[in-house]
């Protein structure tokens, strides 16, 4: 469905983030892009969606294919109703609108009747039954786990094929960043529609893909099966905590394993 083929973005005509970043998603699945802050996650996303020029970035290297065509040259307007649509980083919302409306702003894009719309609303709660509760309250007001839910909701209604999923678990308690990885497992499996899920929760992150990649200083480092992900010693010492080198500190594992495995 997704393929990005040896992407490099450049932020103010200067600073090179990504550096020949190839990945690529497939239709119904879930694929997850690990790593930490600073690594180009948001970057890779903001490429993908058309939103590079409002943080002045640019693609300068390589190619972006949605279902076969290319779209790295595309406004983000056309993007989203190609049917690619971004959930960002921080719960994003109109604080001043309620949640129905930050809801039915959603689906703008799309020309169904206001009618079809509202049936759409209340299938939402299927997966989001908390939301109905909550439609005639202010945004503004939200608890960080129900705010989720709503941006969740909110891309929803614009019917997407794919979903790019910009770190839902960021500053939730671990019972709310449970719920929310398996109501996105549950949104893959029954509307089959496609998530590129950014993380630095990577046990959550791995437990639901079905693929990973893991960015690096704007560079795919490593990449594989989830399954076979979990198993990996870079990735259980850098990412999940485990690590069988003694009482070394992060800093000195991270550097060891890098000039002994990925930067070999």
């Amino acid at each position: 469905m997704l393929e990005l083929n040896n992407i490099e973005v450049v932020y103010s005509k200067v600073i090179l983030v990504l550096k020949n970043i190839s990945l690529s998603v497939p239709d119904e699945k879930i694929v997850s892009l690990l790593g930490n802050n600073g690594a180009g996650k948001t970057t890779t996303l903001r490429a993908i969606s058309g939103l590079l020029k409002t943080e002045e970035g640019e693609i300068t290297e390589g190619d972006i294919k949605f279902n076969g065509k290319k779209i790295d040259r595309t406004g983000a307007e056309k993007i989203v109703r190609a049917g690619i649509v971004q959930v960002f980083e921080g719960r994003r919302k109109f604080e001043h609108l309620s949640v129905e409306e930050n809801l039915m702003v959603g689906a703008h894009p799309r020309k169904d009747s206001r009618v079809e719309i509202k049936k759409d609303i209340e299938r939402l709660f299927v997966y989001l039954p908390k939301l109905k509760t909550l439609l005639k309250r202010s945004s503004g007001y939200l608890s960080g786990g129900e705010a989720q839910m709503m941006v969740i909701g909110r891309a929803l209604m614009a019917k997407p094929k794919l979903m790019l999923l910009d770190e839902p678990s960021l500053g939730l308690a671990p019972l709310l960043v449970s719920e929310i990885f398996q109501i996105t497992q549950r949104i893959n499996q029954d509307e089959k529609t496609a998530i590129l899920l950014v993380e630095q929760n990577a046990n959550a992150a791995l437990a639901i893909a079905d693929y990973g990649y893991v960015l690096e200083n704007g560079r795919i480092v490593l990449d594989g099966p989830a399954d076979e992900l979990m198993d990996n010693e870079d990735v259980k010492e850098f990412y999940l905590g485990l690590s069988k080198v003694g009482k070394k500190s992060y800093r000195e594992v991270k550097h060891y394993k890098r000039r002994r495995r990925w930067l070999k």
